[in-house]
């Protein structure tokens, strides 16, 4: 009965807003005791500014009663350089995956691109990374990775203990109970460091708008999944910490602050292999000169470099995929190939500005309780991570101080 009580209290602190179960009957006594586990949780796209607006009371609760904070994405505050950052701790600029679309001069001919699964599935892209989870399989903890960004790839051949290939028709509750199914495994096979990846609301923003209807309701339905996972979790006397992240926020881009690439791109001696706030531009051959002249002069509402030239605090521009050359729209403003006629939701921007901050929310029995973070940089989220799972952490850009004081003494 002792290990019971101990695990009902340990689902309590899980969720500050979850209902204590009832009372167990007496067979219940018998069950397994399970030790806590670890569910690393992103929603794509929804800034810290979106919580506490009526629309997030599972979130809010779990930030009450948890940690919270905001967190400042590396650059550039895009979906896959920020998710590996998340589980590496290093910059985009070391990890590699250095933008949703890149080439490689060892790959010539060839462009990465986020939505094509014929390259984003290409080990050759990865080889460079190592994920939290394959050094946790090296330590012997199983993993299972519902859908975080690379974790569909056979890194150098390895690979989750369970995992599912991207698919944007599994709907958020089918990925929740993916999750609980694991959870329900016996010690032997179940994991003990999960993910969990919801990208409806960065779906909605960019293509119904940013808070539209269909936005809101697509926030809603996230934060309904997560309490959702909560409450199984403490119906199933499991103990779980959660760290709650995203990859980056989201700013409006009103149709008056949208103007078309072709402003800027001319392809006759250029290309660019993105479009909004972030272009980055290849010459063509024997056009770098006319490149150079032409972006010195940029419409306003948008920056442009040359690979060495981009801003220091960016730490972005050493690695051979980083393009040769850079253009930055003013956060708000957007250059895309074809304008939208609603306010579209955009990232990408300079990852200072406060409307791009990312979430961050961790609760469970690891951590301390009622704690507000001043903004942090995204590599802190990895070292803290590998304290927690007990892995050894590789060489990285995090520091352990600046989020070892949120966990307990008695963690790991």
């Amino acid at each position: 009965m002792l290990r019971l009580i101990i695990a009902a209290l340990a689902a309590a602190l899980l969720g500050g807003c979850a209902t204590l179960p009832r009372a167990a009957p007496p067979a219940l006594a018998l069950q397994e005791s399970r030790p806590p586990v670890t569910i690393l949780i992103s929603i794509d796209g929804l800034g810290a500014n979106r919580l506490g607006q009526g629309v997030t009371p599972r979130l809010d609760a779990l930030a009450a009663a948890g940690v919270s904070g905001s967190m400042r994405p590396s650059f550039p505050s895009n979906t896959f350089p920020n998710h590996i950052t998340l589980v590496t701790g290093l910059r985009p600029d070391k990890h590699g995956i250095v933008d949703q679309k890149m080439r490689d001069p060892a790959r010539p001919g060839v462009t990465f691109r986020n939505s094509d699964p014929l390259t984003n599935r290409d080990p050759f892209w990865w080889d460079a990374v190592d994920p939290i989870w394959l050094q946790a399989e090296r330590a012997g903890i199983r993993t299972g990775m519902m859908h975080w960004v690379g974790s569909d790839v056979a890194i150098r051949g390895q690979r989750p203990s369970w995992w599912w290939p991207f698919d944007s028709a599994i709907t958020s509750l089918q990925r929740v109970e993916t999750v609980l199914d694991w959870v329900r495994r016996p010690i032997a096979s179940r994991p003990a460091f999960m993910t969990l990846y919801f990208d409806v609301v960065d779906q909605r923003s960019h293509n119904q708008g940013y808070g539209s209807p269909q936005e809101q309701d697509a926030i809603r339905e996230v934060d309904g999944q997560i309490g959702r996972l909560v409450d199984t979790l403490a119906a199933l006397h499991q103990p779980a910490n959660l760290v709650i992240v995203s990859d980056h926020g989201m700013a409006p881009v009103p149709p008056e602050h949208i103007r078309p690439r072709s402003l800027v791109v001319d392809p006759a001696i250029m290309e660019s292999i993105t479009e909004g706030p972030l272009l980055d531009i290849y010459p063509l051959p024997g056009k770098e000169a006319e490149v150079a002249a032409r972006l010195a002069d940029p419409p306003p509402h948008l920056s442009c470099w040359a690979r060495k030239d981009i801003p220091a605090r960016f730490k972005f521009g050493t690695h051979p995929r980083s393009p040769p050359f850079l253009c930055l729209a003013d956060t708000g403003w957007s250059f895309p190939e074809n304008p939208k006629t609603y306010i579209k939701g955009e990232h990408g921007y300079d990852p200072d500005d406060a409307r791009i901050a990312a979430l961050f929310i961790a609760a469970g029995p690891a951590f301390h309780t009622g704690l507000r973070l001043d903004r942090f940089d995204n590599v802190h989220v990895y070292p803290m991570l590998a304290r927690l799972i007990g892995v050894t952490p590789h060489s990285n850009d995090g520091d352990m101080r600046t989020l070892g004081a949120i966990l307990r003494a008695d963690s790991n």
